[in-house]
Order: structure tokens, then sequence, then C-alpha cells
């Protein structure tokens, strides 16, 4: 497996990056306790039996109403990067256009840093604005989260080409592992356009951590989306 380092250092550039066909890593960086917590990792199991269940009894009824709508898959697997820059496949029931990446260049980004953001992005299909309405489409990542590649709280979980494009301050983030839900959840889920918004609520979570913070966090989750509160 090759690696090629970047030789930008600068406190306005990105860090020096080994990139690899499986990792995106900073150096240096250190990692947040909430990642070596077992109590953290306990919750996380629990929360991620509990979620699959609910998922394989919703599986049926999702699959075929995605597939009534169009042809293409009922699940979508993209690459994201989680701690340490480590990249995985996130799981999630498909709620645009099969080709939906291909189509991405004609789509205007509202968002402001490195993230890809429309809240009438026109790929989004009828039932896919419901299942993101509800977060339905999430609930696959509780796979991701019974294999320790996520967490039921934590960081927005980046894309690779977002994290390509990090500042010094922004690998801060990757200190954790990602979530399904976190501050970013609570705090105006997808109405949040700014990514530096989003970093510094990452960063606030980081300062506030616990368990039981996470336990509040999870709360305060189910309230938001039953009341689709900040779902743009």
């Amino acid at each position: 497996m090759t690696s090629t380092w970047s030789s930008r250092t600068s406190l306005s550039s990105p860090l020096p990056l080994v990139e690899s066909e499986t990792d995106i890593v900073a150096v240096p960086l250190s990692l947040h306790p909430s990642a070596a917590s077992r109590w953290k990792r306990a919750l996380d199991i629990i929360g991620a039996l509990a979620g699959l269940a609910i998922t394989a009894m919703l599986f049926p009824l999702i699959a075929l109403a995605i597939r009534l709508e169009g042809p293409g898959p009922i699940l979508y697997r993209q690459m994201r990067c989680g701690l340490r820059g480590q990249v995985f496949s996130i799981w999630k029931f498909r709620s645009m256009v099969a080709d939906a990446e291909k189509l991405q260049h004609l789509v205007t980004n509202q968002a402001e840093g490195n993230m890809f953001k429309n809240s009438n992005d026109p790929r989004i299909t009828r039932v896919g604005r419901f299942l993101r309405k509800t977060s339905l489409d999430e609930f696959p990542q509780f796979w991701n989260v019974l294999m320790g590649q996520m967490s039921l709280v934590g960081t927005r979980p980046p894309t690779v080409s977002e994290v390509m494009q990090y500042r010094r301050h922004h690998w801060d983030r990757l200190k954790v592992k990602p979530g399904i839900t976190g501050e970013w959840q609570v705090h105006g889920r997808s109405c949040i356009s700014d990514f530096e918004a989003v970093v510094a609520l990452d960063l606030k979570y980081q300062h506030k951590w616990s368990v039981v913070y996470d336990i509040l966090l999870i709360i305060k989750t189910l309230g938001v989306v039953f009341t689709s509160r900040g779902a743009c």
C-alpha cells in the first residue's frame, strides 16, 4: 500500500497527511478520553442492538416504499472518515435518486466551508424527504455503531473530500468517534450550513463529554426528531 505526504504545514494549511486506501491520518492527533471509555462503548452496544432491532422491524416497509418510488438499491453506502481519519463505509437508507453522486455538480452548494448541503436538493426523492425528516434514513448506522466505527453520540461524520480540505483546527473534531447524533443534531440538525459552526459544536461536545451527557443528548435528540425541529 503506497502513501503520499502533503508538505503544507503552516497554520493556514492542513496538517501533513498520510493518504492510503483505508486511512487519512493527521500527524500528530491525540485521542479524546471518550474514545477509550468502556462505559461509552457499553452504552453504544446496548443502543446499537436496540436500534438494529427497530431497524429490522421497519426494514420491510421502508424497503417497499423506496422500491415503489423508483429503481436502485435500498441501502446507500458512502465512505466517511472516523476516529483519527480512519476511513469506513457508512450505511443509510437511500434517500436520493440512484445516480445522485454523479449529479452533484448540477446542484448548488448552500453550505459554507467544508460541507455540501442544499435544503431543496432535487436529487432527494419524496420517500427520501420523509426518511430524512424523521431521521429514519440513518437507522442502518446502528450497524456502524455495533462494529465500533461510530458511536451513538459524537461528531458529524465527514466525507473523505471534506477531510482532504481540513485546516489545522478542523482535525481536532476527529479525536472522537463520529456519532449518529451529537451537538449538531440537537442544535439545528440539517439547518446548520456553516462548517465552522459544526466544528465549534463538536469541540463543545468534547469539552462537556461524559456518559451522562451522552444520555442527555440522546434524550434531546429524540425530542428533536419527534418534533421534526431543524429538519431542513
